[in-house]
């Protein structure tokens, strides 16, 4: 386990309000102690770590890796701010992307044509990890003259029967 600052601050808080619960309990100090050390590391383990876990939305993030994006759609998710932040497919043409992600899943509608356009591609990225999401996450490469122009990420809300 690494000792982080937050770790230890997050540690100690679960601790002072234990210390706190047992003395209500009893008066005496060192039975506060035992009950706060003994308590704290399950209270915070079992309890208060999960309990974050569940409403933060904390995710790994990986480097973009060709291989990883077309063997687990479902974890795209991971590489997609490299691509958006380090803008990696601006200026490459379709055949460039088509070689490092694989055929477009589905094309962007386009209003002006009223249909759907060659020139916005889309990849399904999976879910990002946390209890409430039910938010797809999509990637949307917008070409012109064969060109990436922009890249963009969106999400669909998905319903589950």
């Amino acid at each position: 386990m690494i000792l982080t600052p937050i770790f230890v601050v997050l540690f100690l808080l679960v601790f002072v309000l234990v210390w706190l619960f047992a003395r209500t309990i009893d008066k005496r100090l060192w039975v506060s102690l035992l009950i706060g050390m003994v308590l704290t590391p399950i209270l915070y383990f079992y309890v208060f770590y999960p309990f974050i876990n569940i409403f933060s939305s904390y995710y790994h993030e990986k480097h973009f890796d060709s291989s990883a994006w077309k063997d687990k759609p479902g974890l795209r998710y991971e590489m997609s701010k490299e691509i958006i932040n380090e803008s990696l497919f601006i200026g490459k043409d379709k055949n460039e992307v088509e070689i490092l992600l694989g055929k477009s899943e589905w094309f962007g509608w386009d209003d002006s044509l009223k249909m759907n356009s060659q020139n916005k591609w889309n990849y399904n990225l999976g879910f990002k990890p946390g209890a409430f999401n039910r938010n797809q996450e999509c990637l949307e490469l917008i070409f012109k003259n064969t060109k990436v122009k922009s890249i963009k990420q969106y999400q669909l809300e998905k319903t589950f029967e």
